[in-house]
């Protein structure tokens, strides 16, 4: 699969006049094309809903572009919760899928009405003695233990996973919900992540639609969703194939009209938290080449670092460049890319063949459009960049400013004394 950037060097260049690298730009789209495509796959499914993951991609322009094509959001925070009460998102379009959760956190979702997904039993008392009473509608988090592996040398460890509870601790939960006036269930579960294959989400199905029968069967409880999470993830490497959502879609279907519909289940809906297949190929982290060094290795220097982006430096991860205007160019040089953190770490790419770099040259990124912005920090007094949205009609939007010194030094009780500082 070859990656192309989905914006050319003369926009960039434009863009660059007025909003200075390194900065992100999403595809407004390809995000929406992204969305139709994933509610497509499902259309067989009357009820079925995206609960877009707020933590991949946390802005409230993008939540609002993917509010418009019909999804709702999915929170495990206080901010996000808040995020999505200020975007008009309300009730059930909100999924609050939160661990280790503070109890004002469950206050706040009680308030807005939205679905609470206790991942623990023992959160049923906390839930309860915050709200002062259960609502109607509560999911439940499922971890079925020992190791899941599926194709490609995709292999989990859910038993290791501080996520969710065991199939006896969710049948208990199921019985003292009931006890205490739940009505409506939902079940949820997430196992692996990042997989490029159209195996995983008919083989959750599976396993999530067979508990939703013995649940029903043990217990009587009216289950009325199942949400399969995220974990279908991207080809971040060229040589991947994606994910097709028309077929996955189709393997869950088929797993539910042989698993729930003569269980007597078929109109259980259907839920998604998708964050990285839903932005993750619409948005690249753009960065300019300031510096080469030439050591015992070859070193383009750029005016990002892992501060804007860490997935390369905390997983190890692959994003593949492109270096604008030399698309066409052979890759005949061999660099690593790195930022000017204090970590020897800080390399968006290590012994990355790539054409010849020069100074000036703008560096596209890819497929940062999830858990890019959403993961900087501000190590070194590094300041986050901006956001910006690339519209249909070719316009660009600034949706999140860039970090001034002033937003870093705003939380001390002192900062007026750094307001004279270097100038």
């Amino acid at each position: 699969m070859e990656k192309k950037p989905f914006v050319t060097k003369e926009q960039l260049e434009e863009i660059a006049r007025k909003h200075p690298t390194p900065f992100y730009l999403y595809d407004e789209k390809g995000i929406r094309e992204n969305a139709r495509r994933l509610n497509e796959a499902f259309a067989w499914n009357e009820g079925f809903k995206e609960y877009f993951a707020v933590k991949a991609t946390p802005n409230p322009f993008i939540l609002k572009l993917l509010q418009n094509e019909g999804c709702g959001t999915d929170c495990s925070s206080l901010t996000e919760l808040m995020m999505s009460e200020a975007c008009g998102f309300t009730g059930h379009e909100i999924m609050f899928s939160s661990n280790d959760t503070p109890p004002e956190e469950f206050a706040l979702a009680g308030r807005l009405g939205a679905v609470i997904n206790l991942d623990d039993i023992t959160h049923i008392e906390c839930l309860e003695k915050t709200l002062g009473t259960i609502p109607e509608t509560v999911c439940c988090r499922y971890n079925p233990g020992g190791v899941f592996k599926i194709s490609n040398n995709i292999m989990d460890n859910p038993g290791d996973a501080k996520y969710g509870m065991t199939g006896e601790q969710i049948r208990e939960a199921y019985r003292i919900l009931m006890e205490k006036g739940v009505k409506y269930f939902g079940i949820h579960s997430f196992l692996v992540s990042n997989t490029v294959t159209n195996e995983y989400y008919p083989m959750l199905a599976k396993i999530l639609f067979e508990l939703a029968v013995e649940l029903k069967n043990e217990t009587g409880a009216d289950i009325r969703f199942i949400n399969l999470s995220g974990g279908i993830g991207v080809p971040y490497h060229p040589d991947q194939e994606p994910n097709d959502i028309m077929v996955i879609g189709e393997g869950v279907r088929k797993a539910f009209e042989e698993i729930l519909v003569p269980a007597g289940m078929g109109n259980v809906a259907i839920f998604t938290e998708l964050g990285r297949f839903m932005l993750a190929p619409y948005g690249c982290l753009v960065t300019r080449a300031i510096h080469e060094k030439h050591t015992y290795k070859d070193y383009v220097g750029v005016d990002a670092c892992a501060v804007n982006l860490m997935r390369p430096a905390m997983y190890g991860a692959y994003h593949h460049i492109t270096v604008m205007g030399k698309e066409n160019e052979p890759c005949t040089h061999k660099y690593d890319v790195a930022g000017s953190l204090c970590e020897n770490n800080d390399k968006f790419a290590v012994d990355r063949m790539l054409p010849k770099v020069q100074k000036g040259d703008l560096l596209v990124i890819h497929d940062t459009g999830a858990h890019g912005f959403a993961m900087g920090y501000n190590y070194n007094g590094k300041l986050k960049s901006a956001e910006l949205l690339l519209h249909e009609d070719g316009s660009v939007e600034l949706i999140r400013r860039a970090e001034t010194p002033e937003d870093y030094f705003a939380t001390f009780d002192f900062c007026g004394m750094f307001q004279n500082t270097g100038k």
